[in-house]
């Protein structure tokens, strides 16, 4: 009896073992028991780093919104400077710039800007012969300025009503320069320093375009960056699930609020319906909330300022959306699962402002789906996702997303193959393996990419850096997903990486042998067992 209770005890736990090691299974997936996914980055929100080409044609491209500029006096040497970031009049009189001294550009047209200071005020002027002050805290006509430029980077500046600003001897500016200037040494002209021109979102290609024009180059963009060829493609090398990146206004398509673009939602839509008929799910990715989550370029920001933890309207606006995505695509057979933030500031998202919207979130998903996975991403920066399980949101079919990159860190810099690889396993693995082990939600690393900062890597390199995260990211509960499909940059392009053998995935027919093999031996086990007792 005691032998035979023992043989009972063995057969159960060697089932429990094969059927642990396909535990966490996400529901409503083929061939794979977890999201094996890819991106549709640089599509419906636009990161021009993804495909620069996209901003080429705009007049004084380097002029978009967000871009820092610095002025400086040919006749007197002197920085422009509000001092104190604003809230007072200007001058012309430092001789290094820092930040009193650097402005980021609001654009108006292609000539035509407003001037913000590092605490937000606006430059302005009203009238000819008056003084220019930071003083504004929104703009309107009298924060407008018109820039002429020469090719040297050279610059007049004059108001709307024609007259010029000049440096005073008293190292003010004021619109009182007589008649029109050359470009010579005089108290008009000014040299022009671009500082940075980072940001290149939907924000500045709409802005920059205008809005007829800017119609037309994401119409053809969305038509043709991603279509069911795509899918055709993800579905032969195993992918289950696409995660897509849109941005808060396409809950107001056909017509978004300005400069915002229209078709999106068609755009998405058709995702859907690709995604339907190659048997691959669809997880929406709220990647741009209104006034920005962290101030870069894929969350739509004007000039880099983060605007979204500080407003209630923007963030009651945001559960609007999420809404309205929810009562969509709740009931489509291809909806795996909404994300209701991207990335947060870890710096200025706080989680008194973050974990409540999360909540809400939660519920208007569950509102419209009782079983569309909710995902909730970590905050970026300084920021544990354990804190994410702490916040008691919910238990059912929750998931936190965290992204994984061996980039954009100083600690990355000057790793070899075999740091960056160790980092993975070590670092990578054990922080997954608490998650997964922490009685909370599901994990997913929703993004993460086969670079790094190793200069002289080889094929094979790559390809043992691939492995390694693979081997990793795959005992993530929930699954992961690569960023991005489709890339300018080679290695970030998942495509390209697949073509040349840069990523060795395997495919979904490897896991559906797995798959039967496990079966095979779960009844193997028990025959057996059956057999001796």
């Amino acid at each position: 009896m005691e032998l035979g209770f023992s043989k009972w005890v063995l057969a159960f736990a060697l089932s429990s073992w094969l059927l642990f090691s396909r535990a966490h299974s996400v529901e409503g997936l083929r061939g794979n028991s977890k999201v094996r996914g890819v991106n549709l980055g640089g599509w419906l929100v636009i990161e021009g780093w993804i495909k620069p080409s996209l901003f080429d044609a705009i007049p004084n491209g380097d002029m978009l919104d967000g871009t820092e500029i610095r002025l400086k006096s040919v006749s007197s040497h002197k920085y422009l400077s509000a001092e104190n970031g604003g809230g007072m009049g200007v001058t012309v009189d430092k001789d290094v710039a820092f930040s009193w001294e650097t402005f980021k550009l609001w654009r108006v047209s292609a000539s035509e800007f407003q001037l913000r200071t590092s605490q937000g005020y606006f430059l302005t002027c009203y009238g000819e012969g008056c003084s220019v002050s930071a003083t504004a805290n929104s703009p309107s006509e009298g924060e407008i300025f018109y820039i002429e430029r020469n090719n040297n980077n050279q610059v007049h500046i004059k108001l709307i009503t024609g007259a010029y600003l000049q440096v005073t001897v008293g190292n003010l500016m004021t619109a009182d320069y007589p008649g029109k200037p050359g470009w010579d040494d005089n108290a008009a002209t000014f040299e022009m320093m671009i500082v940075a021109n980072d940001l290149h979102g939907d924000y500045q290609l709409a802005n920059g375009y205008g809005h007829h024009q800017a119609k037309e180059v994401l119409k053809k963009h969305r038509n043709s960056f991603i279509t069911m060829d795509d899918f055709k493609f993800l579905y032969r090398h195993g992918i289950n699930t696409v995660r897509i990146p849109v941005g808060w206004w396409i809950a107001f398509d056909p017509d978004p609020p300005a400069p915002f673009i229209g078709g999106c939602l068609k755009a998405l839509d058709n995702a859907f319906s690709w995604a339907q008929a190659y048997n691959i799910k669809c997880i929406i990715d709220l990647h741009a909330a209104p006034g920005s989550q962290n101030g870069a370029e894929h969350s739509a920001s004007r000039d880099g300022t983060t605007g979204w933890p500080t407003s209630p309207e923007y963030v009651s606006k945001t559960l609007d959306v999420i809404d309205f995505l929810a009562s969509r695509y709740a009931t489509h057979p291809a909806l795996l699962g909404i994300e209701l933030l991207n990335e947060p500031s870890a710096s200025l998202v706080p989680m008194e402002v973050l974990v409540p919207y999360y909540k809400q979130g939660y519920d208007i998903v569950r509102k419209h789906s009782s079983t569309a996975y909710v995902i909730i991403c970590q905050r970026i920066g300084n920021a544990d996702p354990i804190e994410l399980y702490h916040a008691n949101i919910s238990s059912h079919n929750l998931v936190v997303d965290l992204h994984y990159y061996n980039l954009f860190d100083a600690y990355f810099v000057n790793m070899s193959t075999v740091d960056n690889i160790d980092f993975v396993h070590k670092s990578r693995g054990a922080q997954l393996q608490a998650l997964n082990s922490a009685n909370g939600p599901l994990v997913f690393v929703g993004e993460w990419v086969n670079e790094w900062d190793v200069a002289t890597a080889s094929q094979t390199d790559y390809q043992e850096f691939g492995r390694a995260q693979l081997e990793v990211y795959n005992a993530a509960s929930f699954g992961w997903s690569y960023w991005t499909l489709k890339n300018d940059r080679k290695h970030w392009d998942f495509e390209w990486n697949i073509r040349n053998n840069y990523l060795q995935l395997g495919n979904s027919t490897n896991r559906n042998i797995y798959d039967k093999l496990v079966l095979l031996g779960l009844i193997s086990v028990w025959i057996f067992l059956l057999c001796i007792l």
